[in-house]
């Protein structure tokens, strides 16, 4: 069938033996809850948007902070001793503040930094700018910002998510530009170097403001994203660059969720060799589930999903892949009292552990997770006295 995601593509709806949600968790007994502790976390007063990113042998977790007009991107490094001194990217009246468009500040392979974020391009709330940086001397200054994206229309831009090719990083985000008018789709957009000299076309019908999500398998970058259908069906899809152009999407699993409006829900993945996890919500009959499935030939397939919830979830999903070849999971589980962060490993042939919970009464905030070093680390937001503050804690791998 033709592609709808994607101007002359065609979809390979690819998933291993069943397209039916697995049960094996309810057959086999269940590995022991991961350990939870908390950590002293380095933001200080209004801060909000967490993030965190694991990579150029750094674990760096960033965050907004409001004083007065000015919203400040801030960041620290996570040490054996704890959460390094906050060092400052940037301080502007045009920050935008958005809890499910957060930037983000991650360390590259050169010992260099980069830092994303997205600024107000117009009166339009929805309409803004996606910025990147790069710091040379560990964040003591940073250089002027400049836009992957070259259009000029005063319309989304933003959702990025970032990816090796070779020596060099790039990036995906939800494009904009043919909703000028509030006409045209939401598109999703490349480039394979950062300063971006040009960009290309990944997909072009995607869901409007899901969050994307990126990994680097043995056969190059994967990214993961949230398709839209002409019909508004609404499932998870991946693609993969294949050498300079990017491969017709794959679909994860046949959710078939038809929603006539952005589910504000976005993939996670992780992906190390030619192994990959994807990890997702969707609703079936009402109620919310998370889910995640395995692929052993770098996205081209994946077994059949896992369910990773209990009762019933709000998504916001995370995933790491563990040295066992398990994934580690966190989710917010809404059951019948307070919705809870929760975490869990599954294995490839859908042995769960039991859950642990990180934090409780989370509502729909988007908690982080990242792989660091022989542990897992976890941060998130909650409001208290008309401010939001963020919290860490990690758990031992």
């Amino acid at each position: 069938m033709r592609n709808p995601l994607i101007t002359g593509g065609v979809a390979t709806v690819l998933v291993a033996a069943a397209i039916v949600h697995t049960a094996h968790a309810a057959q086999q007994p269940a590995k022991p809850a991961l350990v939870v502790e908390t950590l002293k976390p380095p933001a200080a007063g209004d801060a909000t948007a967490a993030q965190m990113t694991s990579s150029g042998g750094k674990t760096l977790l960033s965050w907004l902070e409001r004083a007065g007009e000015k919203t400040s991107l801030k960041f620290s490094e996570r040490l054996p001793t704890g959460w390094s001194t906050p060092m400052l990217v940037v301080s502007s009246e045009h920050l935008i503040s958005n809890f499910a468009d957060v930037p983000s500040v991650r360390a590259l392979a050169d010992g260099s930094l980069l830092a994303h974020w997205i600024e107000m391009n117009g009166p339009d709330p929805e309409a803004y700018d996606l910025k990147l940086s790069t710091s040379r001397d560990g964040g003591k200054t940073w250089a002027a910002p400049s836009s992957p994206h070259k259009d000029g229309t005063k319309t989304q831009h933003g959702f990025a998510s970032f990816f090796t090719v070779g020596t060099s990083t790039g990036l995906v985000w939800l494009d904009g530009r043919q909703t000028s008018g509030g006409k045209g789709d939401m598109t999703l957009r490349a480039s394979t170097s950062i300063p971006v000299k040009s960009d290309m076309l990944v997909a072009s019908r995607v869901c409007d403001c899901c969050p994307t999500a990126a990994g680097n398998t043995a056969d190059g970058p994967i990214v993961a994203f949230r398709g839209r259908t002409p019909d508004e069906i609404r499932d998870i899809y991946v693609t993969r660059l294949d050498g300079s152009a990017w491969a017709a999407p794959v679909l994860v699993h046949q959710d078939g969720w038809k929603i006539n409006g952005c589910p504000v829900n976005g993939p996670a993945i992780a992906a190390r060799g030619k192994d990959v996890v994807v990890a997702w919500f969707t609703m079936e009959k009402g109620q919310g589930r998370a889910y995640a499935a395995f692929s052993a030939d770098a996205g081209r397939t994946f077994r059949a999903p896992v369910r990773v919830d209990d009762v019933g979830s709000t998504g916001r999903v995370q995933v790491e892949l563990l040295a066992d070849g398990s994934a580690a999971v966190s989710w917010i589980e809404l059951g019948k009292g307070p919705s809870q962060l929760m975490v869990r490993t599954i294995s490839p042939t859908g042995v769960r552990s039991r859950p642990a919970e990180i934090a409780l009464g989370l509502g729909t905030q988007f908690p982080r997770m990242a792989a660091s070093k022989g542990e897992l680390v976890f941060a998130w937001t909650e409001n208290s006295r008309g401010e939001t503050h963020v919290y860490t804690a990690r758990a031992k791998i």
